[in-house]
């Protein structure tokens, strides 16, 4: 019993608690606690431009695609651009054949890339299309890792359930870092994100954390 409540005062102290001047605020990965931690470790996978996934990749609490239905793709150069409100209810797409999702194995870990307009299995493709993720349920917090990236930019969208931007971040120049997203007041109202990028090399997504609400039910 001490060592759960000393737990417990450990994470209640841990947790952020300034106040945040805007929507949602960029924070340290490692002062978010978060109960769910999806990995691609376990879908095939494979060096070079990686294995191709087509439609929308269903994971634990969260699924994937390309972008959100009310939104148009554009081509910026070989990049995937994302432009348009998305509508409501906020419902997941996935990309044109060949032009959606990848799976890529970098040494001991497997990581989630969007192929961008020229398309899988060109090695151009790799790292440089959109990636959406919808959650089962609203989120006060996210943390994510990007891999490949080569002093870029990335933006990434937070979306409400009704389609609404909640807020938007531009992250770089970027390295292989880890990032936290905390929402204003702790709001449990991120349903969904976006991602795209223009780094030099594309981007990868992994170690994608989320759901605060568990920690602080066991707090209760």
């Amino acid at each position: 019993m001490r060592s759960l409540f000393a737990f417990c005062l450990t994470v209640s102290t841990a947790l952020p608690v300034w106040a945040c001047e805007r929507p949602v605020c960029l924070v340290e990965a490692d002062s978010l606690h978060l109960a769910r931690h999806v990995t691609f470790d376990d879908l095939p996978s494979g060096f070079g431009v990686g294995r191709q996934i087509e439609g929308i990749l269903d994971q634990n609490g969260v699924r994937f695609g390309e972008r959100f239905s009310g939104q148009s793709l554009t081509v910026q150069g070989d990049f995937d651009g994302v432009e348009g409100t998305a509508s409501a209810p906020l419902t997941l797409l996935p990309g044109a054949p060949g032009e959606t999702l990848g799976i890529l194995r970098l040494m001991r870990t497997s990581v989630l890339q969007g192929h961008g307009p020229r398309g899988f299995p060109r090695a151009e493709a790799v790292g440089e299309g959109a990636i959406a993720a919808i959650f089962d349920y609203d989120q006060s917090a996210i943390s994510l890792d990007i891999r490949g990236g080569e002093l870029g930019e990335a933006t990434v969208t937070f979306l409400s359930r009704d389609g609404q931007k909640i807020d938007t971040h531009t992250l770089g120049p970027l390295s292989e870092t880890s990032h936290g997203f905390l929402r204003q007041h702790r709001k449990s109202d991120i349903a969904g994100i976006l991602i795209t990028n223009t780094d030099p090399e594309g981007i990868a997504l992994d170690n994608l954390r989320f759901d605060q609400s568990a920690i602080l039910g066991w707090l209760r």
